[in-house]
């Protein structure tokens, strides 16, 4: 990869693709389904795989519940570092290529970005959904991620119900570890200067 154009190019690539299939596959899975048990799943794989909607006012996997808020704030927080990752990578060296793994450690903080703005979006409540249940919550904004992808093994495992954004959340943090650990050392020794011959 050369120059920060070229650097910039490839992680708001990866983060748009990744944003703009996120919501999209949420929208038409409600659009198909509505709200969590208006209609019955989708089953793509019999005891394994099926497509069902679900409301999570919490974080991955359903943590956290009902701070919803505070993973938003949580977000910006991210998206700034993220920016900031991204810059320097992009600068170093002045946009002469200064690692092989650099295009991966762009297109995953890309690929971070997509799933946080994914879900950043259902946070805020942007889709204008209201809660049909319970009673009491009834008409009230939904502030929740939409979540689809269930995949569940009867007696084995049943994974909390999930997105696109939380796959690519995972799978970039995957990649910028895996970099991380292809990433040469550095020795001090390697940087210090020669020593001084003797007269």
């Amino acid at each position: 990869m050369r120059g920060p154009r070229a650097g910039w190019l490839l992680f708001l690539t990866a983060a748009v693709v990744a944003t703009a299939s996120d919501l999209l596959t949420k929208s038409w899975i409600f659009e198909r389904l509505g709200m969590p048990g208006d209609q019955p799943a989708i089953v793509l794989i019999p005891g394994m795989l099926a497509l069902r909607t679900n409301l999570n006012e919490g974080a991955l996997f359903g943590m956290g519940q009902g701070l919803g808020l505070v993973f938003a704030g949580i977000s910006f927080v991210a998206l700034a570092g993220i920016g900031l990752m991204t810059s320097r990578i992009c600068s170093q060296g002045s946009g002469s290529p200064t690692s092989k793994t650099d295009p991966w450690s762009l297109a995953a903080l890309g690929l971070i970005t997509g799933g946080i703005l994914g879900n950043l979006y259902d946070r805020l409540g942007l889709p204008k959904l209201t809660w049909h249940a319970p009673p009491d919550r009834f008409g009230e904004p939904v502030r929740a991620v939409r979540d689809w992808i269930h995949f569940a093994i009867e007696g084995v495992i049943d994974w909390p119900i999930f997105n696109l954004a939380d796959s690519y959340l995972v799978v970039g943090a995957g990649i910028l570890v895996v970099v991380s650990l292809l990433q040469p050392r550095t020795d001090d020794s390697d940087t210090a200067p020669p020593p001084r011959a003797s007269t």
